[in-house]
């Protein structure tokens, strides 16, 4: 009906990368029927969310419209796209539907929620389609990463729109399909309303290489090394991890595999039959008699993760394994920007033990798993739709793709979280906005960015912190004097007798000469025993600390 529209809205991964969360709908205006595509994480930094496990979108207008929500379609299984499926299903509970590689993967992190294996469905590639409400859905194949990367075409009866997902064009991927031009030109076309694409490399001038080039630099790499080796990269990246393995192995090398989301994901590509072919591997346990010149680890922890098999042998040891002088240590992966300083120091610990470290610096040991800008031209160029609207980006890269889509005399729009962008017609335009943002996973626990939580943790870290505990007798009349508790201070300052005597003293002298309005109103008591606390420690030692202040009576 005319009445009926059709709408994109990002929930996450528009104005950042990451943390992927895109919704679809078709219908009237606010009563629309719903799916959504992929349901990812991001990762904490000790800077902006100190302690935080996993940060996942916010999902409030999900659950606000639950009813009307069809199905979760995920693209692939790189955690930014599949890792929040666990953490939303008791909230949204929608059929879920994966391929088989990403399915496998979307299981496990259900199973650790104790959700039956039968809420994914496994879909095979395109031509086969599921129907979801007023959609009708098939997973084309692209080339990424990862096994079983997908595009979505998504039909409605406001039109044809191919949801990219994150994608590369690479013709000899080693593992999971190719580019296949003729394919995305077949499914193209009648029309695509629009094309909603992977923006992560706009800025990268040069076609993108394929996966096929790894092979012969690591080989001559991991042949002329003398002792033992060892190489890092994403764990998900199986098409590497295989080019890695098969290089150790024609250099006469044992394969051990170290790090737990290394060995899953390899199981389940041959689970799934999408990888055959593997060297053969040994355990840890094994590896340890082995001669190091004869051995290669193939390791975790590319990212500089702290718990990660690379951290650890960084920092020592790891399931028996040490490093020594002369090993050699390659990064097969390019570092994610934030990332920068935790692989740096894994790289400076490598070198303080004497091991040769080598990175893709000079290029010639990764490739990326996302299209360059002359790659998303291509794209354009063969599914030819009426507009573009950029995803997994940040804002500068959204903005970059608009232009560059524009250049080319098309339509492009630039939409960020939370705008709901009309597709209905021929002229998208913003129908409305939602608020969204980000929920932290804090041990076992969902809270929200904006609870204070975090902040509260944060201003901790910068300031420190004072506990001040007084009693109070019943003619509210202090009880002895005030103790304090330093935490994440300076045990001294410029009296050079111990702070907490300092404090213990002026806070003494303000209990002193508090009146009843003070005494007996516990509010007021705290606010002036925390303006005590803090002018003392900035008069002390320069900094004003959180204050906590307990005040016990006796009744």
């Amino acid at each position: 009906m005319s009445s009926d529209r059709l709408i994109y809205l990002p929930l996450g991964g528009a104005g950042e990368i990451g943390m992927n969360c895109y919704v679809y709908g078709h219908g009237k205006p606010r009563q629309e029927r719903l799916i959504v595509v992929d349901l990812g994480v991001t990762f904490p930094d000790m800077d902006g969310s100190p302690g935080v496990d996993l940060i996942l979108p916010d999902i409030s207008w999900l659950k606000e419209n639950r009813a009307r929500i069809d199905a979760v379609f995920i693209t692939h299984a790189h955690e930014d796209h599949v890792g929040a499926v666990g953490h939303t299903y008791e909230d949204l509970g929608v059929p879920i539907y994966a391929r088989a590689f990403t399915a496998n993967i979307a299981r496990q992190k259900l199973s650790e929620f104790g959700v039956d294996a039968k809420a994914v469905t496994t879909v095979s590639k395109w031509p086969e389609t599921v129907r979801a409400g007023p959609f009708t859905v098939g997973f084309l194949p692209i080339s990424h990463s990862i096994p079983e990367s997908s595009a979505l075409v998504i039909d409605s009866p406001g039109g044809r729109i191919i949801h990219s997902g994150d994608f590369k064009l690479d013709k000899t991927p080693l593992v999971g399909e190719p580019w296949d031009p003729e394919l995305w030109a077949e499914v193209s076309k009648d029309g695509i309303k629009a094309l909603i694409c992977d923006s992560t490399n706009v800025f990268s001038p040069n076609p993108g290489r394929s996966e096929a080039e790894v092979g012969p630099m690591v080989e001559e790499l991991v042949a002329n090394a003398p002792h033992m080796v060892v190489a890092t990269t994403f764990a998900s990246n199986v098409a590497r991890v295989k080019t890695l393995a098969e290089a150790g192995e024609r250099a006469g090398r044992s394969i051990c595999l170290m790090g737990r989301a290394m060995r899953r994901m390899i199981e389940a590509s041959i689970e799934t039959g999408v990888l055959k072919g593997f060297p053969k591997v040994i355990g840890p346990e094994d590896a340890s008699s082995i001669p190091r010149e004869n051995l290669m680890l193939l390791v975790t922890g590319s990212q500089g993760e702290r718990r990660a098999a690379s951290a650890q042998l960084a920092r020592g040891k790891y399931h028996g394994m040490t490093l020594k002088e002369g090993d050699l240590f390659l990064f097969s992966s390019k570092t994610i920007p934030g990332n920068e300083r935790g692989v740096i120091r894994i790289m400076n610990q490598l070198s303080e033990q004497g091991v040769d470290v080598v990175d893709d610096s000079n290029g010639l040991y990764h490739v990326s798993g996302h299209a360059n800008r002359p790659d998303l031209e291509t794209l354009q160029d063969v599914v030819r739709p009426q507009v573009v609207i950029p995803m997994h980006g940040e804002h500068r890269h959204l903005r970059e793709h608009v232009k560059m889509t524009q250049s080319k005399g098309r339509k492009g729009v630039l939409a960020v979280n939370g705008m709901m962008i009309e597709l209905s017609g021929n002229e998208p335009k913003v129908a409305e906005y939602v608020e969204t943002g980000r929920t932290y996973l804090d041990g076992t626990v969902q809270i929200g960015a904006l609870d204070g939580i975090v902040r509260d943790r944060i201003r901790m870290a910068l300031n420190g912190h004072v506990v001040v505990t007084v009693l109070i007798d019943e003619e509210d009349e202090p009880l002895g004097e005030p103790w304090c508790e330093l935490m994440g201070l300076a045990e001294t300052g410029r009296s050079r007798v111990p702070l907490t005597d300092v404090l213990e003293e002026d806070l003494t002298q303000f209990l002193g000469r508090a009146g009843d309005k003070i005494m007996t109103d516990d509010d007021k008591l705290e606010e002036g025993m925390r303006r005590i606390v803090r002018q003392t420690c900035q008069n002390e030692i320069g900094k004003k600390p959180e204050v906590t202040i307990v005040v016990s009576r006796l009744m």
